[in-house]
This record gives structure tokens, sequence and C-alpha cells, in this order.
């Protein structure tokens, strides 16, 4: 398997792309209310990364993907595609992702939104998901494994009463936008690859209220919980420093 560790000047690159992704969740967060659908979301984003950004949205023409965010709404777990017949109404909770492409290099990132007013389940649900991705950012170092991320992801889904998706993970990243290595979201520490500083990567849970089965639907994008109840994933772009991580698609609300 071959990884690809990016120099400092390749990581400088990839800190403005993760930037520029960071700031289209920023700045599409008011934005995110009842009444308005998914496809004028996915409209604003476009706008809002060729016209301000002078940038690239990844998805666009992706494996035949017509977009530019995945909404993914209640109990969808991903790759949700934005429509105009997909109106937000309050008690929704929905995922956005995004990529950007500056210069030819990638910054990736999603996160949850609470429509409205919303269900306590619903809440913590959103929550605990956002928990479990900084548990397994914060174990980023190197020396550590692969395994020790999707472990402390795990751990903290399950023992919040929650399961996780296996059948989706996270992802290398760089010039390419999907590179080696897989990056699991459960498992066993200790196991895996061994992280070196250079190596970027996605950290991206996605975490169910009932059980950690799928199903993709008939557009061959969409994939749902095969329960129906909800899901939710929050992620980032992640480089690996000489002594930990730098998040490279931070927003300025986080306080990691």
């Amino acid at each position: 398997m071959k990884i690809s560790v990016k120099s400092k000047n390749d990581i400088d690159k990839m800190r403005v792309a993760g930037k520029l992704a960071a700031e289209v969740l920023e700045m599409i967060s008011p934005h995110v209310v009842p009444g308005i659908s998914t496809g004028e979301l996915d409209e604003i984003c476009f706008n809002h990364i060729v016209n301000v950004q002078k940038a690239i949205p990844a998805n666009v023409g992706y494996n035949g993907y017509e977009k530019t965010i995945c909404a993914s709404l209640n109990q969808v777990i991903c790759h949700g595609i934005p429509s105009n017949e997909k109106v937000l109404k309050s008690g929704d909770i929905l995922n956005i992702d995004v990529t950007v492409v500056k210069d030819g290099w990638h910054g990736d990132t999603s996160k949850m939104f609470l429509v409205g007013k919303c269900a306590p389940h619903n809440e913590r649900l959103v929550k605990v998901t956002q928990e479990c991705l900084y548990k397994g950012i914060e174990v980023v170092k190197p020396g550590a494994f692969l395994g020790d991320i999707g472990n402390a992801i795990q751990t903290h889904a399950e023992k919040n009463h929650y399961s996780v998706v296996e059948d989706y993970c996270g992802h290398g990243i760089g010039t390419v936008y999907h590179e080696e290595p897989q990056v699991l979201h459960y498992g066993k520490a200790g196991t895996g690859i061994k992280l070196k500083e250079g190596m970027c990567f996605t950290i991206e849970p996605m975490i169910n209220q009932g059980r950690k089965f799928s199903k993709v639907l008939k557009d061959g994008w969409t994939v749902e919980t095969k329960d129906g109840r909800n899901s939710a994933q929050w992620e980032h772009t992640i480089s690996v420093t000489k002594d930990g991580y730098e998040i490279l698609t931070k927003r300025s609300d986080e306080y990691v």
C-alpha cells in the first residue's frame, strides 16, 4: 500500500484548501433554516466556491455526481443528493459535506446542522458524533496506529449506545481526492498502519441511533440506515505533525 507523505510546502497548500472548505460551512450556516431546500443550499455553496473563493467544487463531476455538496438529511448516512424538492423543516438534522480544490489540493470537511427546534435525542446524537470525531483526532500522532483512531471512535459511540457505520470510512487526501489509507471508524487499538509525520487523511465518523447497517438507494448515491433511524456525521481533514496533529479544516467556532 503506497501512502503519500506530504512536504511542509504541500501541507501549506492543503491548509489553504482546508481553510476554504471550512469557510463554506461557516458561510452556509445562516442559510440552514426551515423552508429552504437542499438544492438552494447547494447553489449558494457553488456560487461561493466559484465566484468568491475562485476555487473548484471537487464533487461536481466526480464519478458522475452533479452537485457541489452532499446534503444528508435525518436517516441519510452520507451522499445525500441536494434537491429543490427536499425542503428543510424544524426538527431535521442535516449533514453538509463539501470539498474544495485550490491550486490542485483538496480540503474535505462536513458539519451537522440542527434545523429549527430539534428533539433532545437528535441533539444528543449530533453532539456525541462530534465528540467521536474529536476522540479520533486526539489520538493522531507519529507512532500511533490507524486502529487507535477507529477504536477511540467506536468506544465512545458504543458507550453512548450508538452504532458505527462500517461500510464507509475516511481516506487519504492531497492532490488526489480519495487515496490510501482507508481510515476505519471502528477497530482494535495498536493495529493497522503506523502514522508518520506528513500523512494527511480525513476522519469522518458516521454514527447511527439504531443499528449499523446501511442501504444504497436507487439513485446510486444516497446511503440510508436500513432501520430508518437517524444518523449523524462530522468530518475533518487532518495532517500528522511532528508531535501530534493539525486540523486543516478547523472552523472558527471550534475550540479543539
